[in-house]
């Protein structure tokens, strides 16, 4: 186990495995858009900006998730150390900024640390700054997108493994979807590694709608956004101003979804086509399902996990699993 406030200073590596297809992407996009529910892949809500924008989210008033997981975690930092045991690699899935990883490193004292996004600028200088911050620790960053594969280089340990996978965006994937992430997940522990995972809970859509449609319109911001980025990348021709968030619960699939809906008839056209939007029609950008905690533990058993703990905060909104592969 190293120091990790030893000075000898380390350079971090960069695997950048996701590369984008231009003409797969388009294609994508457009079958998208011309589905009956037209919908949009939430990884594209993740572009320089959009990655920006939603670390504002995280600390808006509205917006429980980030710190009650925090909460969760530093109250409960020693027993989460000491069932994680010794962590020679910290995979931080989803790792944005890093910042949420890097608020473990104290306890669980990782030799390595893999930090794992899609957004590979951001990640870049996510990576420039925690290295400055932490000489000593090796830093082993894959520009990824692990939502429907994980690919990990030979640099990164083989034993240890500790996945992290905050902030409940195992949410984002349909319940079937999220149970084959969780299998990918532990196909690639190693023996004597685990899961590390934080799960938003259902309640009230009182408490639950605002932390997706805030007073200050940042999660708007952050929504609509995705025009922005398709029209760079599928040269649509949005424009902003025809387009207004939508935050909703929808309580028979027990989830919170995202929409941009038409303000009035309009009509978008890009090189491969068009779509002409009736007013108030949308198109689903995201969704963010909530787990009572005895069901998320059984699809982390479904999934072959083992010794499945959780910890929660005094008002039960937020579930930390963890779970041995």
């Amino acid at each position: 186990m190293h120091d990790i406030l030893d000075t000898q200073a380390a350079a971090p590596r960069f695997h950048q495995t996701f590369h984008h297809d231009a003409a797969q992407t388009r294609a994508e996009l457009g079958r998208g858009l011309l589905a009956a529910q037209a919908t949009i892949e939430p990884k594209f809500l993740y572009d320089e900006l959009g990655s920006c924008l939603f670390s504002a989210v995280t600390h808006l008033p509205e917006y429980y998730p980030t710190r009650t997981e925090a909460q969760i975690m530093a109250r409960h930092a020693g027993d989460i150390a000491q069932r994680a045991g010794n962590v020679q690699t910290l995979i931080d899935l989803g790792a944005g900024d890093c910042a949420k990883a890097e608020s473990l490193f104290p306890t669980l004292l990782p030799q390595q640390y893999v930090p794992v996004d899609i957004s590979v600028d951001y990640l870049r200088a996510a990576v420039r700054r925690l290295q400055a911050a932490h000489p000593a620790l090796e830093i082993v960053a894959l520009g990824q997108d692990f939502s429907h594969a994980i690919s990990l280089p030979d640099d990164v340990l083989d034993e240890g493994r500790l996945f992290f996978y905050p902030g409940s965006s195992i949410g984002n994937c349909a319940p079937a979807q999220a149970l084959a992430m969780l299998r990918r997940i532990r196909a690639h522990c190693s023996a004597g590694g685990g899961l590390l995972i934080g799960v938003d809970r259902l309640k009230s859509p009182q408490i639950l709608v605002p932390a997706y449609d805030d007073a200050l319109q940042v999660t708007a911001a952050f929504n609509r956004n995705l025009l922005l980025h398709l029209n760079r990348i599928l040269d649509t021709d949005f424009q902003l101003e025809d387009w207004r968030h939508v935050a909703r619960f929808n309580s028979a699939e027990s989830r919170i979804e995202m929409h941009l809906q038409a303000a009035a008839r309009v009509t978008v056209c890009w090189p491969e086509g068009e779509r002409e939007f009736a007013a108030g029609e949308s198109i689903h950008t995201e969704n963010s399902y909530k787990y009572r905690p005895q069901a998320f533990a059984a699809m982390l058993q479904e999934a072959g996990y083992r010794d499945i703990e959780h910890w929660t905060d005094t008002n039960g909104w937020f579930s930390v699993f963890h779970a041995r592969a």
